[in-house]
């Protein structure tokens, strides 16, 4: 069901995986993500396993309890009517495939912590995966006795990001943590604003359990080769979506079988991590340096230049993403590990279809065309990786 050919000879068909989404009870996210839209979206990209995202919400920890069934080992699927339903709403080209081999979906959070560390204050956030609705309750109960998870999908947590990481291993032994978007200026393990030099630092002396770093929108492996401190993580990608439109704009390919355990073996060891496929880390919001309200966004040579200050107010510029890898990187620009997975860089096709019209990737006469191709051509990944341009 992958656009990918990754797989090596005699082993798993290459998946995609979109591991880092939201519900519709976070903050500023569409009120269509439940699961069906999901997992009628997911068919439409061409993505075969996601993330839950929000399970610590009591509302939509309750949806996933009463909707999903257990599948493979660690991972669900929604009833059979549900996904009858799905496919029937699909093209005829998409709907055999979506019945016969619907969307598996694996247990997933992220959490925000902001706490004090060395007298200074850290925002850090993380993704959290776990095998079955039972361990996801017992990470629930402790949580709930720390804060408030009622009031967002996303919740906000007075937490150490290493005792985060304990309560994660208590719920289950087989449960593990991610750091998400370890660049990002404000909330992120590595960001300019708020983070640590290494991800070992937040972790502490569980930092041995941390294997996966996302690398966020707004940079890619490129990048990240830079940093030697990150050779010993496997690089991740995923779309943090707000609304199902957005699923897959960012995803990983994995070459193992579809099951938590898998997943997360590859995670651990690279062997199974097919690669990732990312946008344009240019187009990120948090790449370059900047005031979004000031309208400034600026290369660290342009920020270097001025000091650090913004032309317009004066305030310290925000350094973004591009100038904090360069802050820690040990290695030069083109730099490439041995063995490192393969990296696809794709403009997701809605975006190709407003450039091509003139007009927004969301306008209806994008949405007319998507969907034409879509039922004439396949998924989204698929038209974008294996569909020759004249077809």
């Amino acid at each position: 069901m992958s656009p990918f050919s990754a797989a090596p000879p005699g082993g798993s068909s290459p998946f995609v995986a979109d591991l880092h989404i939201h519900s519709k009870y976070s903050r500023a996210c569409s009120r269509d993500l439940n699961l069906p839209n999901l997992a009628w979206w997911a068919r439409r990209k061409g993505i075969g396993l996601l993330g839950t995202g929000d399970f610590t919400h009591p509302a939509w920890y309750d949806h996933l309890r009463e909707t999903l069934h257990p599948a493979e080992p660690g991972l669900y699927r929604l009833g059979p009517e549900a996904e009858r339903d799905i496919a029937r709403r699909l093209p005829p080209r998409l709907a055999d495939a979506a019945e016969a081999d619907p969307v598996r979906f694996m247990l997933s959070v992220e959490i925000s912590t902001i706490y004090k560390r060395d007298d200074r204050t850290r925002k850090v956030h993380h993704l959290i995966y776990l095998p079955d609705l039972d361990a996801v309750g017992r990470f629930n109960a402790a949580l709930a006795r720390i804060g408030n998870i009622a009031s967002d999908g996303r919740p906000i947590l007075g937490l150490d990001s290493r005792d985060l990481l304990e309560i994660t291993l208590e719920a289950s032994p087989d449960g593990y943590l991610v750091p998400a978007h370890i660049w990002t200026p404000w909330f992120s393990a590595l960001g300019s604003k708020s983070g640590f030099d290494a991800i070992a630092d937040c972790y502490a002396d569980l930092a041995e359990h941390i294997f996966a770093v996302e690398t966020g929108l707004s940079s890619d492996p490129e990048m990240n080769w830079r940093v030697a401190s990150l050779d010993r993580y496997r690089l991740v990608s995923n779309s943090d979506a707000h609304s199902p439109p957005a699923l897959g704009r960012e995803a990983t390919v994995f070459t193992t079988d579809r099951d938590y355990f898998a997943v997360r073996e590859a995670l651990r060891t690279g062997v199974g991590l097919g690669g990732t496929i990312e946008f344009f880390p240019e187009e990120g919001k948090y790449h370059a340096d900047g005031h979004r309200l000031c309208g400034v966004n600026w290369s660290p040579e342009q920020t270097r230049a001025a000091g650090g200050r913004c032309p317009e107010c004066g305030k310290p510029l925000t350094v973004g993403v591009l100038a904090r890898v360069e802050e820690l990187a040990d290695r030069s620009t083109g730099y490439r590990p041995e063995g490192a997975p393969e990296v696809t860089h794709l403009v997701p096709l809605a975006e190709i279809l407003g450039e091509i019209n003139r007009v927004g990737a969301k306008s209806k006469t994008v949405a007319g065309q998507l969907n034409d191709l879509i039922a004439a051509l396949g998924p989204e990944l698929e038209i974008l990786t294996r569909v020759p341009v004249d077809a």
